[in-house]
């Protein structure tokens, strides 16, 4: 089996109080509303402005001390203020202001952590940001010879972009490590950075060297390459469509091997196949292979809409069969439908577990949509199954 082509690997703090949104605009049931809200200490999840702008947003105004009117005092998860201030029980003057109101009136100072604040709010907490993308941090762990100013150069010439920025750090999405892994291992073989970053601005209406977000162009998708003795059946449903005979059947089978032996030729050759398969299907419209290299064809022509057709029938006539779940999670996975890709490359797993690149399109999806802790099993999975494959050395990079 060959495998898919697809699109895989690798964009000062306000015044001391805010204006209020007009009442009129603010929703009745807006987590801050009629709240006057005081972070104390470094947000570790998003920015000090987004933060306040995210109050207003819902109802509430903010201000830069504690005051009488001070009703919710967010305590920073990011350590200290620049002024030197500690975000904890050892005591801010804001915090030691707030239970200062509070022991005269109990309560009128909600005092919650950042935690909180995020999950009223609707916002993303520091951990989970540091479980779903990749941290400066993190980026410098894994890659330690680009430095964090060289990282800060990338984001102003738009060649990486944070996902989310907070006051203590910044995160990436997996298609940015592309760019900083191909700076990364330029700059490890002695390329200097001004060199680097001009090559990077050559190729920016092309293809960057390593770039996650193109597809592979030559390789193909998985096909079936025999028959099988086992017809595919399913419970309660016609396993003729019209009355066929055993010599119909066998002529099937001929033009099935006849489109098998010419569909990874040249275009000529494919168009051959493609006639040979539809010929065998005319004959006997339950054979899942012919079904599956056909929608191959169209798939290596980006008939999308053909092929995904063909690979849901495939699906339907034979519900354990591997290559439509997992070819059909590639087109998903290149329409950008990655939900749907996951469900599709899930159970082509649970078919054939031992299938190496299903588990490396799984991982890399996984890491497209920021579930970078789900997708360490998967990398594991390649690095263990694959370990001279293409892309072992990727998978022993993102699987630690």
């Amino acid at each position: 089996m060959t495998w898919i082509p697809f699109s895989f690997i690798f964009p000062p703090d306000g015044m001391a109080m805010h204006t209020p949104p007009a009442e009129a605009t603010a929703s009745p049931g807006a987590p801050f509303r009629n709240q006057i809200v005081v972070f104390s200490g470094r947000l570790a999840s998003v920015g000090r402005r987004e933060a306040r702008a995210l109050v207003e947003r819902l109802g509430g105004l903010t201000a830069d001390e504690v005051t009488s009117r001070t009703t919710m005092l967010v305590i920073g998860a990011g350590g200290a203020d620049r002024g030197g201030g500690v975000a904890g029980p050892a005591g801010t003057s804001r915090l030691r202001k707030a239970d200062r109101l509070n022991a005269a009136a109990p309560g009128s100072v909600r005092i919650v952590r950042e935690e909180e604040f995020c999950r009223l709010g609707g916002l993303t907490s520091a951990a989970a940001l540091e479980l779903q993308y990749h941290s400066v941090r993190q980026v410098r762990e894994r890659y330690p010879v680009v430095r964090d100013d060289q990282l800060r150069y990338l984001e102003k010439w738009g060649f990486v972009a944070p996902v989310a920025r907070s006051d203590t750090d910044r995160y990436y999405g997996f298609q940015d490590l592309g760019v900083i892994r191909q700076v990364s291992e330029e700059l490890a073989g002695g390329t200097p950075f001004r060199a680097v970053v001009r090559g990077l601005v050559a190729a920016r209406d092309g293809q960057l060297a390593f770039d996650f977000n193109q597809r592979t162009g030559d390789a193909h998708p998985v096909k079936v390459v025999a028959l099988t003795s086992q017809r595919p059946a399913r419970p309660g449903r016609v396993t003729e469509v019209w009355p066929s005979s055993s010599a119909q059947l066998s002529l099937a089978a001929r033009y099935f091997q006849e489109g098998a032996a010419l569909d990874e030729g040249s275009e000529g050759e494919r168009e051959r196949a493609r006639q040979a398969y539809r010929q065998a299907l005319l004959l006997d419209p339950t054979l899942v292979p012919a079904l599956v290299n056909l929608a191959n064809i169209y798939y290596a022509r980006d008939e999308l809409v053909e092929g995904q057709a063909l690979y849901e029938r495939a699906m339907h006539l034979a519900p354990e069969c591997f290559e439509a779940y997992f070819n059909l999670g590639n087109i998903h996975h290149d329409l950008g439908r990655y939900l749907d890709a996951l469900e599709h490359y899930r159970v082509a797993i649970r078919i054939n577990p031992a299938y190496a690149d299903a588990h490396f399109y799984l991982a890399v999806t996984l890491e497209k949509i920021g579930h970078s802790a789900e997708a360490k099993a998967h990398w594991r999975a390649y690095r263990d199954l694959a370990p001279e494959g293409e892309w072992a050395e990727l998978a022993k990079e993102f699987s630690d």
